[in-house]
């Protein structure tokens, strides 16, 4: 009968053993105490416990029956036979054994009556005997019964008569005892000593017979619960080697741990342990084994294996699969401008699609990125314009890695400068195509020839030298050469064949974020593949949301956003980071899902870069305690921003102080802010930010620094100067006066005073002195006590005599010249 270990039905059992349900609900009260129904799920005891009960019920004397019904004809008549000869063969030895016992009791009769006869000969002897003795006089007295003895008491002088009556003799005795004493006493006790005995005797064979009834009712029930045990065990093999004749399928991951991978072959860990070494590998029940191992063991026992992949929920919320060829269309190139600070990549930007961005910007030098969209001889281009200040070096690598061609602006009376060589390993590190710009060629001592030697001596040799590296002179101020830049530009992107698939969902990058007060998180995004489209669900970074509203370079509310195309959109969150990856996805709350995971993710890698102290760093903190620290909060309008001042700021830490930047974000100086500054100890920098009115009230009230900028330059110029004010003070050594001891003179309770004589300065109390004898220092020590007679004084000047002690040194000599001096802080 097949048993299934799982969800093994009580109407199913009733029927494999063709009894009622009703006998096995009843069966099973016994065991709980809970109601089963025809429909309820049975566990493996329950299951052993009703197989057990009708077993012991319904047992068979012999299978004689059973066996019968399936032999053979042949071996039923050779049966026969045996059965006959074998009855026959016992009724001869019944009677054998009859005949003989018959024999052994005539013999045993007979010399019973031989015995009788020969007793009853001699009794009647002994009467005769006793015929012939002359018959005494009774004697009367008491009779005391002393087991087989009988007592007859008479006068003392005539002493005690005892008889001894033993049937077996068949005749009694007499004893005269006359003349001795018998103690009636002794046999007294001894009889209730055998009372005694014999009554404990019983109790105690009563206490054995229960501790024999305990044990035996003990050992039953070990022998039924080992009995159950073993059901189950045969359950557990039956269903193993079930599954073995099925050939099991086990998923293995890429690592599992042995005793996980022993669960998934249902066998034991150890066997999996014994196939690990037959293979070599040592492996306990709680390591790790890689999945080429698990397969090799998996397929020894039997199994067979596949590969377990797991699914991320990013893997499931964003699609990665390359886009077939016949969805591809042609998009608009996107181009970044990049080069040294101040060398007019914005104004040629500017001259390019006819704004003035560059009157808007603070100092007229760019803060963060801006990515516009211009319409060149019926085809679009996408700039996006890239600040060009050192401080500004990931916001330059972030645009160079988002865009296919890289405008690299020279300014032709400068040449190459540190950024602009900076620029040109940004777009060979993102592998975009270089176009050079030598701008200001309308200013006197521009000199385009150097400046394409200097960019020879970077690798990138221009077309007129042999090149393949395109080089246009131009002016944004007066226009030269700017149709030249964009038709190369556009050249240069039909050679490249752009393309992209608008029929999906779009995937771009962040290209700048900031908190606006009125609509609150706002991102530029540059989509760069599929279409981004209102009220889509997008991920970007650790922020998610639904696209509320979407506006284009130009101001203007959009409903939809193709490949290349710049994009300011709300509804976000909080503010992304600048250069993170957006996704639009179609389930929200996978995304949310997402976005904890990645946050989590995030909150660990912070927590994994704070160094711990192990004996290899504790001398090196030890050493870094001695180190001040400048904390700052760092707020500014753009995420960029925030970035561009925390590098520039860290940058200028020295050995002494090291700035420490603990707090960065987009949007006003709030209240929270000044509170952590409080707490902390720290300034708060604002760039391009204005503090709100309840907290620069805190502020005030607190003592909290707060630095507004809008030009970088100046927040790293006060910065530093601040932190030089931070460095440790150094000291020199001020003389302040010249003493001559003239007279010494020891008094008790006070100790050694030299009565001295100012030569020249001023001596005060606090002054340290340096004793100098035939010009060799011999001593440095603080002043105990300076005396104008026999009053304190606070200072003497020269040519008056004083009462100087010190307080460790004693051994003044007249002639000694003390040199007064005070410590004093300077900066350099």
């Amino acid at each position: 009968m097949a048993i299934k270990a799982n969800k093994y039905k009580l109407g199913e059992l009733a029927k494999d053993l063709n009894v009622s349900n009703n006998d096995v609900i009843s069966c099973l009260a016994q065991l709980t105490d809970e109601a089963k129904k025809s429909q309820s799920a049975l566990s493996p005891d329950e299951i052993s416990y009703v197989l057990e009960y009708f077993t012991q019920n319904n047992q068979a004397e012999n299978f004689n029956d059973f066996f019968a019904d399936n032999e053979k004809p042949e071996d039923l008549k050779k049966k026969e036979e045996e059965a006959k000869a074998k009855a026959e063969a016992e009724k001869k030895a019944a009677e054998e054994k009859k005949a003989a016992e018959e024999k052994a009791a005539a013999e045993k009769a007979a010399k019973a009556k031989a015995e009788a006869e020969k007793a009853e000969k001699k009794k009647a002897e002994r009467k005769k005997k006793e015929d012939k003795k002359p018959a005494k006089k009774k004697e009367h007295g008491t009779r005391l019964q002393l087991g087989g003895f009988s007592q007859n008491k008479a006068d003392s002088s005539e002493g005690y008569t005892i008889s001894q009556d033993n049937e077996s003799y068949g005749s009694g005795k007499t004893i005269d005892l006359r003349g001795s004493y018998v103690e009636l006493d002794k046999y007294n006790e001894k009889y209730d000593t055998l009372a005694n005995s014999k009554h404990n005797k019983s109790k105690d064979n009563f206490q054995k017979k229960q501790k024999l009834i305990q044990k035996s009712q003990q050992r039953k029930k070990q022998q039924f619960s080992h009995k159950r045990e073993t059901e189950n065990e045969k359950l557990r093999r039956l269903e193993l080697e079930r599954a073995r004749k099925q050939q099991l399928k086990v998923m293995i991951p890429d690592e599992i741990v042995v005793s996980e991978l022993a669960s998934r072959l249902k066998v034991t860990a150890t066997e999996v342990i014994k196939k690990l070494m037959g293979l070599g590998v040592f492996a306990s029940i709680n390591e790790v084994v890689d999945f080429d191992t698990a397969a090799l063991v998996a397929e020894e026992l039997g199994a067979k294996v596949e590969k377990e992949v797991h699914i991320t929920i990013e893997e499931r919320l964003i699609e990665d699969d390359k886009d077939p060829e016949d969805k591809l269309v042609e998009r608009c190139p996107v181009v970044v401008v990049m080069g040294h600070v101040d060398h007019g990549k914005t104004s040629i930007l500017d001259r390019i699609r006819n704004a003035h961005v560059t009157e808007t910007e603070a100092g007229g030098i760019t803060q963060h990125i801006g990515a516009y969209q211009i319409e060149y001889n019926g085809k679009k281009i996408t700039f996006l314009d890239t600040p060009g200040h050192e401080a500004f070096t990931s916001m330059r690598a972030r645009g160079a890695n988002v865009t296919d061609i890289a405008i690299l602006v020279v300014a032709a009376d400068d040449g190459i400068m540190p950024q602009t060589i900076e620029s040109i390993n940004h777009a060979k590190a993102a592998g975009v195509s270089i176009i050079v710009a030598i701008n200001k060629m309308d200013k006197e001592g521009a000199d385009p020839d150097r400046v394409k030697q200097q960019l020879t001596e970077q690798s990138l040799v221009v077309e007129e030298w042999g090149g393949d590296v395109i080089a246009v002179p131009v002016s944004a101020k007066t226009g030269m050469g700017i149709d030249e830049l964009l038709d190369n530009v556009l050249l240069i992107s039909e050679v490249k064949e752009l393309k992209a698939n608008p029929d999906r969902l779009a995937k771009g990058t962040v290209i700048e974020a900031r908190l606006d007060k009125g609509k609150g998180p706002v991102a530029t995004l540059l989509v760069e593949n599929g279409t981004l489209r209102d009220s889509d669900i997008i991920i970007a970074g650790t922020s998610v949301g639904r696209v509320r509203t979407m506006m284009n370079d130009k101001g203007r509310t959009i409903k939809e956003a193709g490949p290349s195309t710049p994009v300011e959109i709300t509804g976000l969150g909080e503010v992304p980071s600048a250069g993170d990856t957006f996704n639009a996805v179609a389930d929200e709350k996978l995304a949310r899902e997402l976005v904890e995971q990645r946050k989590q993710e995030a909150k660990e890698e912070l927590f994994a870069q704070h160094r711990k102290v192990t004996l290899d760093n504790l001398f090196s903190q030890i050493e870094e305690g001695e180190v001040k620290e400048l904390p700052i909060i760092v707020k500014a309008d753009v995420q960029g921003s925030v970035e561009a001042v925390r590098q520039s700021l860290e940058k200028i830490s020295n050995e002494e102080v090291r700035v420490k930047v603990i707090h960065g974000a987009v949007g006003a100086v709030s209240e929270s802010d000044v509170m952590l500054a409080n707490a902390s100890n720290a300034i708060i920098v604002g760039f391009n930010v204005r503090p709100d009115p309840v907290a620069k009230a805190n502020a005030e009230q607190n003592g909290v620094d707060i630095r507004l900028y809008r030009i970088i330059y100046d927040a790293i110029e006060e910065i530093t100067d601040a932190m030089k004010g931070m460095l440790a003070p150094k000291f020199r050594e001020v003389d302040t006066a010249r003493v001559e001891v003239r007279q010494v003179y020891k008094i008790s309770n006070v100790g050694t005073v030299a009565g001295s004589y100012v030569l020249d300065g001023k001596i005060g109390r606090t002054d340290l002195i340096r004793v100098v004898r035939d010009g060799i220092i011999i001593a440095d020590d603080k002043m105990s006590s300076l005396k104008r007679f026999k009053d304190d004084a606070k200072d003497v000047a020269a040519g008056f005599e004083c009462g100087i002690t010190l307080e460790k040194f004693t051994d003044i000599k007249e002639g000694d010249i003390f040199e007064a001096y005070v410590m004093e802080e300077y900066r350099e």
